[in-house]
């Protein structure tokens, strides 16, 4: 296998990262196209959830990159 079973885990971690940073970045929609949703402009949206998805793609290049022993 060309993978180490500890850089399975990782891969596997960093989509979970990735699946949590979509998941922060959803909501805030309004049933009413014709008032403005000042939800969308939260910190989880704009801060917390690209920290996430970041995350999550940096650990699984790195543990595509991780040298085995």
């Amino acid at each position: 296998m060309p993978l180490e079973k500890k850089s399975l885990y990782i891969i596997i971690a960093g989509l979970g990262l990735i699946l949590l940073g979509f998941i922060l970045l959803s909501g805030g929609g309004v049933k009413d196209p014709q008032v403005f949703n000042y939800d969308m402009f939260d910190f989880r949206r704009l801060v917390l959830a690209p920290i996430v998805l970041v995350a999550g793609i940096v650990s699984i290049v790195v543990a595509l990159i991780r040298k085995a022993k």
